[in-house]
């Protein structure tokens, strides 16, 4: 049997080691992708959607709950206009909104920037693999890459939901997010196989030369990647339903009084296909 003082200090000792996990555990989840996940995409006019936030990796994540030191727009845009989209603090879904009539609607989240700071190895690395090579660039022109850097990150997610039947007249439309992504077809107004036009803007403007990748949930190993042309845009072959991601980062020189080197920007655009598409008018 385990004394009450031993057993007090295993618990203590416990405590200590899931308290360090948990600091370790947050760090990087800033590389993980962030993006919506509506309770449904296909909803009835009238009826209350879940929107959740979600964080991880091909499109397998944990949930995020509303934060509200951390919202900056929770918005919902439809024919008739914008609204913010509800919720209470700590809760998942993360918000609520009621579908006011049918069409295509998007939703924004845009963060407050959060601060990391990282060692050089893991910064550089990361750069690699989200194609910043021009940080790279200017850290080599620096000579800083061997240095640590301090980066606020920010997110910039948007999700499509469809009420009631597509029309190709209704589309996707920028909501002012600095980061963001806009379909310039509606993707559930396409065949099973064409290509969905894409356009990555920073701060309105199209966004040359930067890595935009797509994800689908029933086939995630499967990725599709692309650098955006002179006008800011990439296109996809969309050969399945099922849930798709795109993403893309972007990462500027952190203004004056940051107290950080780098602000970076994570773009994120979610939709949900039926598995089987076919021809819609």
């Amino acid at each position: 049997m385990i004394s009450p003082k031993l057993s007090s200090l295993m618990f203590r000792r416990l405590g200590a080691l899931l308290v360090a996990a948990s600091v370790l555990g947050s760090a990087p989840l800033f590389a993980h992708d962030l993006w919506i996940e509506p309770t449904t995409f296909a909803p009835d006019p009238g009826q209350v959607v879940g929107v959740r936030l979600r964080v991880g990796e091909d499109l397998l994540g944990d949930p995020v709950p509303r934060n509200p030191a951390l919202v900056n727009q929770f918005v919902v845009e439809d024919a008739g206009g914008r609204k913010p989209v509800i919720g209470r603090d700590g809760a998942d879904p993360a918000g609520f909104f009621r579908v006011a009539m049918p069409g295509l609607l998007v939703i924004g989240y845009l963060s407050n920037p959060s601060a990391i700071e990282m060692e050089a190895e893991k910064f550089n690395r990361y750069l690699k693999e989200e194609g910043l090579d021009a940080v790279s660039a200017l850290r080599a022109r620096r000579e800083e890459s061997t240095a640590g850097a301090r980066e606020l990150y920010s997110r910039c997610a948007k999700s499509l939901v469809l009420s009631g039947s597509p029309n190709k007249e209704q589309g996707d439309r920028l909501i002012g997010l600095p980061l963001e992504l806009m379909a310039e077809l509606n993707p559930y107004a396409i065949r099973a196989g064409e290509e969905l036009p894409v356009r990555l803007t920073y701060e309105k403007r199209p966004l040359a030369g930067a890595l935009v990748v797509a994800v689908n949930r029933l086939n995630p190993a499967e990725k599709q990647s692309a650098c955006t042309d002179s006008h800011g845009r990439v296109r996809f072959r969309v050969r399945s339903g099922g849930l798709w991601l795109v993403k893309a980062v972007h990462m500027v020189p952190a203004p004056a009084g940051a107290n950080a080197e780098w602000s970076s920007f994570w773009a994120s655009l979610t939709f949900e296909l039926p598995s089987m598409n076919t021809a819609r008018n």
